[in-house]
């Protein structure tokens, strides 16, 4: 039981940087094929 609450922090530390780093990966990913449409309609109207 000593070894759960030991490793615990750390493993919960570890989830939530993982779940941060992905959500940063995910919007930068949808941002870039935002900017990508903006600019392909854009174009389109030239």
């Amino acid at each position: 039981m000593d070894v759960l609450q030991a490793l615990t922090p750390t493993v919960v530390a570890a989830i939530a940087f993982f779940a941060i780093i992905r959500a940063i990966i995910r919007a930068d990913r949808n941002e870039r094929a935002a900017i990508a449409r903006f600019e392909r309609d854009s174009e389109k109207t030239e």
